[in-house]
């Protein structure tokens, strides 16, 4: 073993014993005086670490006190009185026990204090009057035997000399007893002469040896009786006799015989115990008067008193009787008739009688516990006595001194492993036979705050469905903690966190005594499908101990969002789809693609038409939103089929989204929708690919398609440009007459009719056709046919998104025709019902023709059309829009509006070029407006194979 582990075992047993301190005080000292510090008499020298208390087996706790601080001892408030105490014990020890505690180690301290005895009793006579008797023949030097005085005082202090006043024929001489007291006898000094003097009157004076001295006195009455011849006589002046402690009453001591050889009543003897007898024997002791017979009257105990003195005066019956004393000394023996007694007193814990002793469960190996103490009333071998501990092997017995032992912890212990020891404490005498005393003890072990609350669960898992209420319970967490008292009371708390950047406290709470845990908001699964939060619980110690516990709260999908379709894109729930005319049986002609913000069987989607088209042209496939074309519609070029979408989720109860879906039959080209609409083989692949490359595929596929179209952008614009410049030139060099543009255009239209006179722009329905309007598309009017026009007026689309003073608000059917009137008047001469579609241009305001033109014109002269304007273009050219914003129609697409310009509907063209560079124009009242024929690249009409192959 190292140096350093056997000087920690050396100080762990010198902590451990017992160690024993001896004080001295004098009696009657003033409360507070201090005997002495026991904290001074300690190894280790550490007071401000350190702290006594008093055992609870010293009774009289008034006596003396403790200085839990320090281990100071002061004289209590009932003070020291020696007398009180130990009576006339030679020596008074008062012994009591004091535990000392350091850093969790107690150790025991048996205190001896010597009560000195101070000179504050007097001598004192049992009677102040004594009288007694003497024969006027008694010889010098007879003995009168006197009262015992008394004095509580021991040592010096206690009674040392007697005096007698001054007198002729008596003097007084003092004797120690064979219990020790002093005791005195009347000695004649002188023969009596009852005749001249028949008694006496003496003052007898008691002296003790204190400083200053101390004394007591009583008088003593001498009567002198007439003269006897002889006195009885015993045969030996002193007898000892031995009597063992065990004797029954009744037994005989002695047989006393005293003779006197005198006749008659003078011959007589009777015996009696002297006046010096104490009380206490004549108890114990019976004399017969007339044989003289010592027996023993009562029990005697030799543990309480050893020894008996017993004068015994022999007396005659004459006129003048006379005596003889003879002492007999009784000495008591010694046998073993007392069990040994055992006295247990705990350092924490209940009166000693109680038999319950405390400990914490976090004292360490060899902590006191209790004191045990074992005495035996007997002597010699008979009053040693032997300990044992029986019950538990984490306790044992160490001897603290003479037969006080000490149980002492050998373990560490564990209040929630064990939380009670019932020990047995043993006591036996060596006598012979052996006595034995047996004493159940119980350990209790006291708590100390040594566990943390533990959570039924590490882990919580609980599904909430969502949309639930504020204040909705979720569920309970559980922490048990075996401590007790409020070492074990547990209390919860939410441990705080961020969730989507709001603290965790707003979105639930939790019952801090039952750990109830309660939301504070309604939970949407479609923004938070988990939340996770930690649970602390916390018990009352000191210092207090914690654990923690996460719980999942799972958020279960509802069926609360109905399907949204996202592709196409619905307008006022409403989409147009173009189809071609050649499109063939079986082809797919859209893809509607819809999501659901739920999830699982909520989010699984089923497309449906409500009403199919009468032809059956129109098949939608339920599980991917393909729709496929069943029909032929060569024959229904620009016929519109209206059908109804509805996308349902397979949610309890299902959410369905309706949509109206207006099939439009084209004359362009099939499209390549299939590639574009239907996924590749390889689409469930790409799901498997690295999300960043697939983002950065994106975003540089998006920057080159960008950077193509500015490219192209910027070049049809130049070539564009170019073309204006050399038309206005050509417009300014030559003024054409209007009527030969007329007739020109009815000429060339009629051509152009029975050259296209197959493809109708319009179902005309067995109807005479309209009057056709000339619109404004792109750089020069067209004209489109008045039932075209009727679809742009639009009217109310019956959805609530037309304004009071809108013109879809018109019923009367000349909202078209009032328009222009409005324009014309306000200087909108230019304006067309395109502008209703496509919102204002700089055209509207200044139109090519509005400057005049200075070369002469060969034709002569036609009608110009006159407008009055009234309004300037804006003066800063940088901020001037295009367009005036306008409302759009409400069914039909911009795009079905070009294809359905035909020009074999109109009789005439008016085409207004504008000038190179926009400028402001001058006040000019009237503005004239040649008329000549569209350009023939402005025509729209169906391709021939030559085109298509161009």
């Amino acid at each position: 073993m190292s140096p350093l582990r056997l000087l920690a075992a050396a100080s762990l047993l010198a902590l451990s014993r017992c160690k024993t301190v001896r004080y001295r005080t004098d009696e009657e000292g003033a409360p507070g005086t201090v005997i002495g510090t026991l904290a001074d008499e300690m190894p280790v020298k550490a007071p401000g670490e350190m702290s006594f208390r008093l055992m609870r087996q010293f009774s009289n706790s008034s006596l003396v006190r403790v200085r839990e601080e320090d281990g100071q001892l002061s004289i209590g408030e009932a003070g020291l009185d020696r007398e009180r105490l130990c009576g006339q014990a030679p020596q008074c020890v008062l012994a009591f026990d004091v535990v000392s505690c350091w850093r969790e180690r107690y150790r025991l301290v048996h205190v001896e204090l010597e009560v000195r005895d101070i000179n504050d009793n007097a001598p004192r006579f049992p009677h102040a009057q004594m009288a007694l008797e003497v024969s006027e023949s008694a010889a010098p030097g007879t003995r009168l035997p006197l009262e015992v005085a008394v004095d509580e005082d021991v040592g010096s202090n206690s009674i040392q000399s007697f005096q007698v006043s001054l007198n002729s024929h008596f003097g007084v001489e003092a004797q120690t007893r064979a219990d020790g007291a002093r005791c005195a006898d009347l000695v004649l000094l002188q023969e009596l002469d009852r005749e001249r003097q028949p008694s006496y009157t003496l003052e007898l004076v008691a002296k003790d040896g204190g400083s200053p001295a101390r004394s007591g006195t009583a008088t003593v009455h001498v009567r002198v009786l007439d003269a006897n011849d002889n006195s009885p006589t015993f045969a030996q002046s002193s007898v000892t006799v031995e009597l063992p402690e065990d004797a029954p009453p009744g037994s005989l001591l002695l047989d006393l015989d005293a003779a006197d050889p005198d006749e008659g009543p003078n011959g007589e003897v009777v015996y009696a115990f002297s006046s010096q007898v104490p009380p206490e024997a004549r108890r114990l002791f019976r004399l017969d008067p007339r044989s003289g017979r010592l027996t023993l009257e009562a029990a005697v105990d030799y543990e309480r008193t050893r020894t008996y003195e017993l004068d015994v005066r022999a007396q005659d019956r004459g006129a003048s009787p006379r005596a003889a004393t003879c002492t007999v000394v009784v000495r008591l023996t010694d046998v073993n008739d007392n069990a040994p007694r055992i006295s247990i007193s705990a350092l924490r814990g209940a009166a000693s009688t109680t038999g319950v002793a405390y400990v914490s469960e976090a004292a360490a190996s060899e902590s006191f516990v209790a004191l045990v103490s074992a005495t035996d009333r007997d002597s010699g071998a008979n009053g040693q006595v032997r300990c044992s501990l029986r019950g538990h092997d984490h306790f044992a017995l160490q001897r603290a001194y003479e037969d006080s032992y000490m149980i002492v912890t050998t373990a560490a212990l564990d209040r929630e492993r064990i939380p009670e020891y019932n020990l047995t404490v043993v006591a036996e005498d060596l006598g012979s036979p052996p006595f034995k005393t047996v004493r159940q003890y119980t350990v209790r072990v006291s708590d100390e705050n040594d566990n943390a609350p533990l959570f039924a669960k590490p882990l919580y898992e609980v599904a909430v469905p969502e949309n639930n209420p504020p204040g909705a319970y979720i569920t309970t967490v559980v922490a048990r903690d075996p401590d007790l008292g409020h070492n074990g009371k547990v209390t919860y708390r939410l441990l705080e966190m961020q969730v989507m950047g709001a603290p965790i406290s707003t979105y639930v709470s939790v019952d801090p005594a039952t750990g109830a845990i309660y939301a504070l908001r309604t939970f949407n699964y479609e923004i938070l499908k988990q939340l996770d939060l930690r649970i602390q619980a916390t018990d009352g110690g000191s210092p207090q101990l914690s654990s923690s516990t996460l719980v999942k709260v799972r958020m279960v999908d509802q069926n609360d969002n109905p399907p949204v379709i996202i592709h196409p894109v619905l307008t006022n729930g409403t989409v147009e789809i173009g189809v071609s005319s050649k499109t063939s049986r079986d082809s797919l002609v859209a893809q509607i693609k819809a999501r659901d913000a739920d999830d699982g069987a909520n989010a699984e989607l089923t497309f449906a038409f409500l009403e199919e088209s009468q032809q059956d042209l129109f098949t939608i496939n339920p599980s991917t939103g393909d729709i496929v074309l069943r029909g032929d519609l060569s024959e229904e070029l620009g016929q519109l089929f209206k059908v109804i979408l509805t996308v349902t989720d397979n949610g309890r109860p299902p959410l369905a989204t309706t949509a109206t879906v207006n099939f439009l039959v084209t004359a362009t080209a099939p499209s390549s929708i299939q590639d574009i609409a239907k996924p590749s083989s390889w689409e469930g692949k790409a799901l498997q690919w690295d999300i960043p490359l697939i983002v950065i595929i994106v975003l540089a596929g998006s920057c080159t398609l960008l950077l193509v179209a500015i490219i192209t952008i910027a070049t049809t614009c130049n070539r564009r440009k170019k073309g204006n410049d050399i038309k206005n030139n050509t417009a300014l060099k030559d003024q054409i007459d209007i009527s030969h543009l007329e007739k020109g255009c009815q000429e060339e239209g009629s051509q152009r009719g029975n050259m296209f006179e197959g493809f109708a722009a319009t179902p005309s329905y067995n109807k005479e056709p309209a009057p056709p309007v000339a619109i404004w598309k792109g750089h020069s009017f067209n004209t489109i046919s008045g039932r075209e026009a009727e679809k742009f007026s639009g009217k109310d689309s019956g959805k609530g998104d037309s304004d009071f003073n809108d013109s879809d608000s018109d019923i009367s059917g000349d909202a078209l025709k009032k328009d222009l009137i409005t324009h014309m008047q306000n200087g909108l001469w230019a304006c067309t019902a395109e502008c209703k579609i496509l919102g204002h241009s700089d055209r509207c305001w200044s139109p090519s023709c509005g400057r005049a033109n200075p070369h002469p014109s060969p034709h002569p002269s036609a009608p110009l059309s006159t407008f009055c304007k009234s309004t300037s273009l804006p003066r800063d050219p940088l901020r001037r829009d295009n367009f005036y914003q306008a409302q759009l129609p409400k069914t039909v697409g911009l795009q079905s509006v070009y294809e359905k310009v035909l020009h074999r509907d109109f009789d005439r063209t008016i085409t207004l070029l504008s000038p190179p560079h926009p400028a402001r124009l001058p006040d000019l009242q009237e503005i004239g407006v040649p008329l000549f024929p569209a350009p023939s690249a402005r025509y729209l009409g169906p391709q021939t194979e030559m085109t298509e192959k161009a």
